[in-house]
C-alpha cells in the first residue's frame, strides 16, 4: 500500500493536517485500509463500528477497496452500523440518482452488512413529517454510540454533506435548499439542471463535528481552490468546511492535484521551508511566480524583489538575479514551437520535439468525440498542414451528452430520407422513428435511454467527429472510434476500466505504431471520463512496454488539458502558438460538433460554450507568455510530456 508523498501538519498557516498522495487511487486504498482496521478493532472488542458515509465521486474507490477486502481478505461488516450524510428531496430510493441506490451499488449489496444497521435519509418522507424524521435520525446516531469515523467530500461551495454556505456549527439534521452552484454541479447526474431537486435532507455541521474522527477526501485540480480555503482560510459559514478546523481529529486526504494550491506545495519559500534549488522545475516555478506576483517580465526581476518575496536562498545559491532570469527565460522560450511534430532539417537541441523521423505517425486520443478540436485543434491543424500522418482515436461514443430532441430530429430525418428515396429493407425507417419518438416522449427524468436511442445519439456524435476531421484534413480512414465498453452504460456513472478497454486500446496502438501520442491529461474533468480514458492509455503503454514492444522506444507522449483547465505556465514543456487565422479554423472545427453547440447537455461549472472556453484559455496562456517577456501570440496550446 502506497505511503503519502507528504504529511503536512497543522501550523499557524494551515489549520488542518493533510496527507498528500500521488493520486486518488493510492489515497483511497489507504483510507479503505484505515476504515478496515477500525472495523476489525471494534469487532475484536465485541463493539459496533459506527461509520458516517458519504456519496459522490470522491469515496467510490474507497468503497471498491472495502468490497475487495471483504471478498478476498474476509473483512466482515456484521458489526458495522452506518449513517449516510444526506439525500436529495424528494427522491425515490430506486431512482438512478438516489443515494440509497448509490450506496447499494458501490458497497452495501457487496458486503455482509446487516440491513437493519443501514441508515440513509429518506427522500420519500412527507413534508409535514420531515422535522420528526430528522429528530429521530439524530437520536439513532446517539443510540448507536455516536459516529466513530465520518467520511466526507467537499463541494465547490465548501459544503460538507449538503450544508451549503450559511450553515452554522450548531446546525443539525434538517431539510435544506441547495445552492445554485451545487445544483449546477449535479446537473450531469440528472441529465440537466432543470431535473435536479431543489432541496435535500442532510446531517448538520454540528452533527458532523460530533463524530469521533473525520476523514475528508478531495481529488483533482477542480477542488484545489476550495481545499486551500478550508485548510488555510479563516473559519466562516460562507465555507462550512472551515468549521472542521474546530475538530480535534480531522484528517484531510488529497491527491497532488487537489493540494496544488496549498502554500507548502505552491510557494514553500514563503513559509521558510527548505527548498531544493538544484531542482530546475522548482526554480522555474519560483521565478515565474515572482514575475507574476510583481507583474514584471522575467528579465526585469531584481535582486531586491527576490529578497523581498522569500527567495533570498535561491539568490544566494544560484544568483545573481540576472543569471537566474536568463536561465528561466531561455527555458520558457525553448518551449515555444510552431512545429509540434518536430521541424525537419533543423537543430532540435533546444526544441521540445525531435526533428526526426519526419513525417511522423501521430495518434491523438480524444476521450469524447470533440475533445481533440476543443483542446488541441490548432495543434491538430498544424500537424496535418506540416505533412504528418495524423490519426484521431475517439475513446468513447459520447452518447449520453446529446439532447433527446436531437435524437428525434435525426430519426425523423432517416424516416423522411427512406420515404423520399424508397430504400429497400425489411422495416420502414418510420417505424424506428415512431419507436424512438414514443420512448423519448414518455421518458422520465434521469431514465436510461433505450439501446436504439443510445445508438442514434452515438451516431450523431460520430458524424460530427468525422465532419470535424474532414475540415482539419484528417482522412476518414484515420478516424478511429473505439467505443470503449466502460462508457456504454447509458448513464453518467460508468463501469470500471476493464480488460476489453485495454485490449482495444493496445490493438490500435500496435496497428498505428505512432511516433507521437497526444492524450487528455485533464484530470479536472467533472464527469471522470477523461481520468478513465487516460488510465486506459497508460495501462496499455505499460503492458506493451513490459512485453518489449520495439516501436515504443521511438514514441513520445504529450498530454493536453481539456475545456476545464490549462497547465500552469511553469509546467508547460511544449507551447504551440496560434495565429488569428488558426484560431478561427479551430473554432470552425469545434462548430462541426453541432449537438454541443449553444448549450451542451453537461456544461459543468462554466456556462460558456466550449469554443468560448477554449479560445479564452488559449488567449490567456498567450498573454501569460507575453507578460513574462516572451513573444506575443494570439493564442497558445500547451502540452506536458509524459515519460514512461
Amino acid at each position: 500500500m502506497a505511503s503519502p508523498l507528504a504529511t503536512l501538519p497543522a501550523t499557524a498557516g494551515a489549520h488542518l493536517p493533510v496527507s498528500l498522495y500521488a493520486d486518488s487511487e493510492s489515497a483511497s486504498t489507504a483510507v479503505a485500509h484505515q476504515i478496515a482496521d477500525l472495523i476489525r478493532a471494534r469487532a475484536a472488542e465485541s463493539r459496533p463500528c459506527v461509520l458516517g458515509l458519504a456519496t459522490g465521486s470522491s469515496p467510490t474507490r474507497v468503497y471498491e477497496e472495502l468490497v475487495r477486502l471483504h471478498r478476498e481478505e474476509g473483512l466482515s461488516f456484521q458489526n458495522v452500523v452506518s449513517f449516510n450524510l444526506d439525500e436529495y428531496y424528494p427522491m425515490a430510493p430506486d431512482s438512478l440518482q438516489s443515494y440509497v441506490r448509490f450506496m447499494r451499488e458501490y458497497l452495501f449489496d457487496h458486503v455482509d452488512i446487516r440491513p437493519e444497521n443501514v441508515h440513509i435519509p429518506d427522500g420519500t418522507v412527507p413534508v409535514d413529517q420531515i422535522a420528526e424524521f430528522c429528530r429521530r435520525y439524530e437520536e439513532q446516531i446517539q443510540e448507536a454510540g455516536g459516529i466513530d469515523l465520518q467520511l466526507l467530500g467537499i463541494g465547490r461551495t465548501g459544503h460538507i454533506g449538503f450544508n451549503e454556505p450559511g450553515s452554522g456549527p450548531a446546525s443539525r439534521t434538517r431539510i435544506i435548499t441547495l445552492d445554485h452552484v451545487t445544483r449546477t454541479d449535479a446537473a450531469s447526474d440528472f441529465y440537466g439542471e432543470e431535473n435536479v431537486p431543489r432541496r435535500a435532507v442532510t446531517m448538520g455541521v454540528g452533527t458532523i463535528l460530533e463524530a469521533h474522527q473525520i476523514v475528508l477526501l478531495a481529488w483533482g485540480e477542480g477542488k484545489a481552490a476550495v481545499v486551500k480555503r478550508m485548510i488555510e482560510g479563516e473559519i466562516t459559514d460562507s465555507v462550512p468546511a472551515t468549521y472542521l478546523q474546530r475538530h480535534p481529529a480531522v484528517q484531510v486526504v488529497l491527491d497532488e492535484a487537489a493540494g496544488a494550491e496549498l502554500t507548502p506545495r505552491k510557494t514553500p519559500w514563503l513559509l521558510g521551508l527548505p527548498c531544493d534549488w538544484h531542482d530546475a522545475a522548482l526554480v522555474r516555478k519560483a521565478v515565474t511566480w515572482l514575475a507574476r506576483t510583481v507583474t514584471k517580465p522575467i528579465l526585469k526581476l531584481t535582486e531586491e524583489e527576490y529578497n523581498e518575496n522569500g527567495l533570498s536562498e535561491l539568490l544566494a545559491q544560484s544568483g545573481p538575479a540576472y543569471d537566474i532570469n536568463i536561465r528561466v527565460f531561455n527555458e520558457l522560450q525553448h518551449t515555444i514551437t510552431g512545429w509540434p511534430g518536430g521541424k525537419p532539417n533543423a537543430d532540435d537541441t533546444y526544441r521540445p520535439e525531435r526533428a526526426e523521423p519526419f513525417p511522423k505517425r501521430v495518434l491523438i486520443f480524444s476521450p469524447h468525440p470533440d475533445d481533440d478540436v476543443i483542446s488541441m485543434g490548432g495543434t491538430l491543424l498544424r500537424l496535418v498542414d506540416q505533412g504528418h500522418e495524423v490519426h484521431v482515436a475517439y475513446q468513447t461514443s459520447g452518447n449520453i451528452a446529446v439532447f433527446d430532441d436531437e435524437a428525434i430530429r435525426f430519426a425523423e430525418f432517416v424516416a423522411d430520407y427512406d420515404h423520399a428515396f424508397r430504400l429497400p429493407g425489411d422495416e420502414p425507417a418510420d417505424s424506428l422513428y415512431h419507436r424512438v419518438a414514443d420512448f423519448l416522449k414518455n421518458k422520465q427524468p434521469g431514465q436510461v435511454d433505450s439501446d436504439e436511442v443510445q445508438q442514434i445519439k452515438g451516431l450523431i456524435r460520430r458524424g460530427e467527429a468525422k465532419s470535424a476531421c474532414r475540415l482539419a484534413g484528417v482522412p476518414d480512414a484515420n478516424a478511429h472510434f473505439l467505443d470503449l465498453p466502460f462508457y456504454e452504460t447509458g448513464r453518467v456513472r460508468k463501469k470500471p476500466l476493464g480488460d476489453e478497454d485495454i485490449r482495444l486500446t493496445m490493438e490500435l496502438l500496435n496497428r498505428i505504431q505512432p511516433h507521437q501520442i497526444y492524450a487528455a491529461g485533464d484530470l479536472s474533468d467533472p464527469h471522470g471520463t477523461h481520468r478513465v480514458c487516460l488510465a486506459a492509455i497508460f495501462q496499455s503503454i505499460h503492458q506493451l512496454k513490459a512485453s518489449g514492444t520495439p516501436w515504443l522506444d521511438d514514441c513520445w507522449v504529450w498530454l493536453y488539458r481539456g475545456a476545464w483547465q490549462e497547465w500552469d505556465i511553469d509546467q508547460i514543456e511544449m507551447a504551440v502558438p496560434l495565429s488569428p487565422q488558426e484560431l478561427t479554423r479551430k473554432r470552425r472545427a469545434i462548430f462541426k460538433h453541432q449537438s454541443q453547440k449553444d448549450r451542451p447537455l453537461f456544461p459543468g461549472a462554466d456556462q460558456r460554450e466550449f469554443w468560448q472556453r477554449s479560445e479564452a484559455r488559449n488567449r490567456t496562456t498567450a498573454k501569460l507568455y507575453d507578460q513574462l517577456g516572451l513573444p506575443e501570440y494570439e493564442g497558445i496550446e500547451a502540452f506536458v510530456r509524459w515519460g514512461f
